[in-house]
């Protein structure tokens, strides 16, 4: 393994998740990509059809009320990676991931909250012409992460 990936790790999850079936999709796709940790902020998490390897007794998931109750309780050092399609984003396929980092997704409607846009140390959008499915979204960011360990 690169030395550029020892001792990393990652979370993903949601704030103000809209659609219930998409946090399973979103839970599964991070049991398969390796994802360390899974979480909830605002609205919780409740088992899904869709999560068919019922990936949130695998992996540990946290939920957190609100925003600042998570921004508080990440682990020192870790880097908030916000995933909003808006002008002030990186495109993804220039993204350098933080070894050590949550991808934090927004709502389905709304997107991520101004506060948590604000907060984020990173933030990246894909090159599509439209916004896409939260748990599709969530799946490129972290594919994309795992090609460029591969290429590092």
């Amino acid at each position: 393994m690169d030395d550029n990936f020892k001792n990393e790790y990652f979370g993903i999850g949601i704030q103000n998740g809209k659609t219930p079936e998409n946090l399973g999709v979103l839970w599964r796709s991070a049991q398969n990509f390796g994802a360390s940790f899974i979480f909830t902020i605002g609205n919780r998490y409740a088992k899904q059809a869709s999560d068919t390897h019922n990936a949130v007794k695998s992996i540990p998931y946290y939920h957190y009320d609100t925003f600042d109750d998570f921004y508080n309780n990440i682990p020192v050092g870790t880097r908030i990676v916000g995933v909003e399609l808006s002008d002030e984003s990186e495109e993804l396929e220039q993204f350098k991931h933080p070894r050590r980092c949550v991808y934090l997704l927004g709502a389905e409607d709304h997107g991520l909250s101004k506060h948590a846009m604000e907060k984020s140390h990173f933030l990246v959008k894909f090159d599509t012409p439209k916004s896409l499915n939260v748990a599709i979204a969530g799946s490129i960011v972290m594919y994309d992460r795992q090609l460029n360990k591969e290429r590092s």
